[in-house]
């Protein structure tokens, strides 16, 4: 490794928790692109029946990817943010091999970044993802002086009021480990656990260190926040198909609304259709109020018999 890829890696990843746990690392960057590998792992394994990776994990590291892309693009360093990531998964993936990234940041505005991208394991040229992604670009302090006469902007409420101002929720007194025929790895990784509700199930993410993608808000990794949607859907099929049929992700797409902080997130999903071969699952997750979401999600999910695994 190059002494310039070592010294990104300290930067960009040796000081955020979710990315050192994880073992990501940079392998290459150019102009407007970056290249990321995620070694493997077992924690990486979503599904023991088929034996194959999670696609949370992919979601991470194509999310990590086009972040390094779009830093990559600016000429004047500004903060940013993911606003939305789409991922198609084109094939399965193991957790036995090695992940790579590689993103391309194709467009920037005064305002957004566009970044596309592809995962592969063993060969470039048969990718196991393609991803696509919008980054909203904060301005580079000084240089947007306020226009004579404008008026400033009315500040947003701190997301304490804002939550504050509707019904209380609180979160039910208890929760249980998923219960499932095998245990799935990723699912343990990122700790995630269920309530019953009168609504339905309630999927949950306790807070962990590890979790954390940007240590200076803090805030949790956008990635991990795909991956719990994504869990959660996967989970509510699994719990109303009743093993008569297996869901594999097709589509999943996610808008960030605001930051994750580091404390419990939460899960709800709706199952919008499921039809003889698909299904579409949305996912809303919050934390401090359900009228006060995080993120919101959609997926398509491929409906397989239990006698064609």
């Amino acid at each position: 490794m190059s002494a310039y890829l070592q010294k990104l890696n300290e930067k960009y990843v040796s000081r955020t928790p979710h990315m050192r746990a994880i073992g990501a690392t940079v392998t290459a960057v150019d102009k407007g692109r970056g290249t990321m590998k995620l070694p493997a792992r077992p924690d990486w394994l979503g599904d023991p029946v088929r034996g194959v990776l999670h696609p949370g994990a992919l979601t991470v590291l194509a999310d990590s990817a086009c972040g390094l892309a779009v830093g990559a693009a600016l000429d004047t360093p500004v903060p940013y943010a993911t606003l939305d990531l789409r991922m198609d998964y084109l094939r399965p993936a193991v957790p036995e091999r090695d992940v790579f990234c590689e993103a391309e940041c194709f467009r920037l505005s005064r305002n957004v970044a566009f970044v596309r991208a592809e995962v592969w394991q063993d060969d470039r040229a048969d990718p196991t993802a393609a991803a696509q992604g919008t980054f909203m670009l904060s301005t580079a302090p000084g240089t947007r002086p306020p226009a004579p006469g404008a008026v400033a902007a009315p500040q947003e409420r701190p997301a304490e009021n804002a939550a504050a101002a509707l019904p209380p929720w609180s979160a039910p007194d208890g929760s249980a480990p998923i219960e499932l025929e095998r245990p799935v790895p990723y699912v343990e990784f990122l700790g995630i656990r269920s309530s019953p509700t009168p609504q339905g199930t309630l999927y949950r993410m306790p807070y962990q260190e590890k979790l954390i993608g940007n240590p200076r808000l803090p805030a949790l990794h956008g990635g991990v926040v795909a991956g719990f949607g994504e869990t959660a859907a996967l989970l509510s099929l699994i719990e109303r198909l009743k093993g008569e049929k297996f869901p594999k992700s097709i589509d999943f797409s996610i808008d960030y609304l605001r930051s994750g902080r580091p404390e419990e997130t939460f899960a709800d999903c709706e199952i919008v259709r499921i039809g003889a071969r698909v299904a579409l699952v949305q996912v809303r997750c919050w934390q401090k109020n359900p009228g006060y979401p995080i993120a919101v999600m959609r997926g398509h999910f491929l409906l397989t018999e239990r006698d064609a695994i």
